[in-house]
Parts: C-alpha cells; structure tokens; sequence
C-alpha cells in the first residue's frame, strides 16, 4: 500500500470521508509512512488514535489486534510512555466491543510475551493486571490468582503505589469470588494503605469505596455498607461513571436489608436518583415494594421480571436470597401459630407457594429449630409441638454436682498431701 504524507491534512482528509472503510485506508496510509521526524510521529500518533476509534466503531476487533502487531516497528522510535499510552488506548478500543472476551485474554497474553521480550517491564505490567481482571471476569480464578501472586511482589519491590492499589483491589475483588472474605479484606486494606500515600483519581477512590460497601454488606454491617455506597455513587456520578447505577442500586439494597423499604422510594425520587430512573432502579423498587407489604408472591414476581438485574448480579442475588428465606420463615410461622396440627397443602395454598417448596422449607426450619413439630408426610400433615419450658432446677442441679466434683478433688488432694 502507497504512503501518504505524514500530515495534518492528510488527517483531515480521512476525518471528511463519509464511509468509515474509506477513512480506515487513509489512516493506514498514513502510518506507513517511513519518515520519523517530530512532526511526522506527531501525526501518525494521532492517527492511531484516530484509527483505533474508527474499528471500535466498526467493531473490528481483530484488526485492532493485527494494528497492534503492525506498529511494533514505530513503538520503536517513539518514548516509551507514548508506547504504553497507545497500547492501552488499542486495547481499551478492543475492551469496549462486545464479545471479546477471549480475543482480549489472548491479546495480553501475547502482548505479556512482546513486552517481556523487549524488556518493558512497566508496561508488561500493567498489561498482566489487565488479563488477571479479565482471567477473572471468565471465572479462571486459579490462573488469576497465580499470575497476581507475582505481580503483586515485583510491583512492592518498585514501589509503584498506583499500580499496587489496582492490583490489591483487584486481589480483594478476586478472593470475594472465591467467598474468602478474611484475605478479600486484608487485600481491601493493603489498597487503601497504598492509597493513602499518593494521590488517587476520584474513579479509582470509587472503587475502592464500592468494594468496601460490599464487603461489609457481606458481613451484614449494613448502615456502614451504605455509606461506602454513597461515596462510591458521589465519585461516580460526578464523573458520569456507569458505575454510578450500580452503587445506587447497592444503597437501596442496603435500606431493605435493614427493613427501610419506604425509604427506596424517596432516594430514587431524589434529584440524583433522577437520573438513573431505568430497569436497574425498577427492579429495586419492585423489591422494596414486595418486602414492605410483605409479600412472597409479590416478591418472586419480582425476581422473575427483572431476573437480569436481580438474579444475574451475585452481590444482589445473594443478599435477597438471604431476605427471601426470613420473608419465607416469617410467614410460616405467621400461618402455621393457630394450629397444633395443619395440612401442608392448606399452608401452601394460603401462603401461594408450591407443595413440595413449602414442604422443604418447613423440613429445614424443624431441623434448624426455628420451631418444634414434625411432618407426617404419610397423612400430609404438619404436626407443631408446644415447647416445653424449661426446668430450673436441672441447670442448678448441674451446677451443684459440678461443685461436689471440685470440694472432693479438693479433699483427694489434700489427704494425698497428708498421707505422703
């Protein structure tokens, strides 16, 4: 392919094309061209960019991945900063088309092995982080954990802080996956240490909130949960983050975990809820709704409309989970109180729930012992036992043999002494 002059015009030229491929072949011409002048790598720099939005554009994401094995020769010549700039710049191109995932993995992989070679150890770095966040995003937490292991200790060898809190957050988010809660905070705690010693960008100090409000919503400190939330959505919102929805529907799972439904209505009505009024919001809505009136019909009505947003997303899934079961309880032993014995149909059909549901959960409360009876699956009975009350006088009857136990071991010794 015939160069073209390495210079503004020529940019401006593709930039007035009407269809994209014509734009796309302009730019490649540009790049080809061999001078290596300031001028001339000022404008091929902004003609990678340039190009590297036109392919995201079109969703080109192997071409981005060839561009990037194509400019080896010009990240020769050029700092290396400006090298790891455009790197991320591609790469980030790549991340933001949908369902390429694998191709993203295999991208750094072969960008982990160019950088080695090169001996770029600063971006090698940074590119590692990136395919352990997105090992993990594919569920391959070993690999993840192993390649992280690794990095974390060369990046503490060199002191690069900003680096360090990307990859600590990143360890704390990875070990909550595998539902290790102890090193998930530790790692949360080695990144806000790291943080406190440079300055870091409003969205990386959303982060670190967001994964703080979770962890605690995981340990049931709910009111501490909210405000890690609140900060995250502060920082987010100010940057016009998407991730701004996210840590609002994280506050209003907070509010009816700590039986504060009513209040789901108002923060969403707020004049910063506002603005993220759509399905993620909705479906907390229809969940607080479900849970003031105390509905279970009302309440899997809701899991089942907005599956996407509240089953599909492990942090609300597992909270509501947890709320379902009480909700679940509460009502069983709200229906079943009157009676000493009951059909399970009956309390099936009065709390609208499947037979063999309802059947299993009052199996798990008996043994749980959240209430004494049985069920006589042969009648399709329940059968509730008063509970004996307590007698005081076998605790202090206990009480006093333990006592009997010590005075006579007492006296055993004593004669032992006299005796010898």
């Amino acid at each position: 392919m015939s160069y073209l002059p390495a210079t503004t015009d020529s940019i401006a030229e593709a930039l007035e094309m009407k269809e994209p491929s014509e734009a796309i072949t302009i730019l490649y011409r540009i790049i080809a061209n061999p001078s290596c002048s300031p001028e001339a790598l000022r404008v091929k720099e902004q003609a990678i960019t340039n190009l590297s939005d036109l392919l995201q554009q079109e969703k080109k994401a192997e071409e981005l991945r060839s561009l990037l094995t194509q400019l080896r020769p010009f990240f020769a010549v050029i700092p290396k900063a400006k090298t790891a700039k455009i790197v991320r710049g591609i790469m980030d191109a790549v991340t933001k088309i949908p369902g390429t995932s694998d191709l993203q993995i295999s991208l750094c992989r072969e960008m982990v092995e160019w950088t080695r070679a090169e001996k770029r150890t600063f971006l090698r770095q940074r590119v590692e982080a990136r395919l352990a966040a997105l090992l993990m995003e594919n569920k391959e937490y070993s690999e993840a954990l192993t390649l992280l292991s690794g990095l974390v200790k060369e990046v503490r060898r060199l002191d690069d802080k900003l680096l360090l809190v990307d990859i600590d957050l990143l360890e704390s988010k990875l070990h909550f996956s595998l539902k290790n809660l102890p090193k998930a905070k530790a790692a949360l705690t080695a990144a806000r240490t790291a943080a406190n010693a440079i300055y870091v960008p409003p969205a990386q100090q959303g982060t670190i909130d967001l994964q703080s409000g979770i962890l605690h919503a995981e340990e049931k400190d709910y009111k501490t949960a909210y405000s890690y939330f609140f900060e995250a959505f502060e920082a987010f919102n100010a940057l016009e983050d998407p991730r701004a929805v996210f840590s609002l529907k994280y506050m209003l799972l907070c509010k009816i975990m700590v039986n504060q439904a009513d209040d789901v209505a108002g923060i969403i009505s707020s004049k910063a809820g506002l603005q993220y009024i759509g399905v993620e919001l909705d479906a907390m809505k229809a969940v607080a709704d479900a849970h003031a009136k105390r509905s279970l019909k009302h309440f899997e009505t809701a899991l089942n409309d907005y599956k996407a947003q509240l089953e599909e997303d492990p942090i609300v899934h597992r909270h509501l989970s947890s709320l379902y079961d009480t909700l679940l309880e509460q009502n069983l032993c709200r229906l079943i109180e009157p009676f000493s014995r009951v059909e399970i149909d009956h309390i099936a059909e009065l709390i609208e729930l499947p037979l063999d549901h309802v059947e299993k959960k009052m199996s798990q409360m008996i043994l749980d012992k959240k209430f004494a009876g049985t069920l006589d699956q042969g009648a399709g009975c329940l059968v509730i036992f008063e509970v004996p009350k307590p007698d005081a006088i076998f605790p202090a009857t206990l009480d006093t043999i333990s006592n009997i136990s010590k005075v006579v071991d007492s006296l055993y010794v004593r004669s032992a002494k006299i005796m010898a």
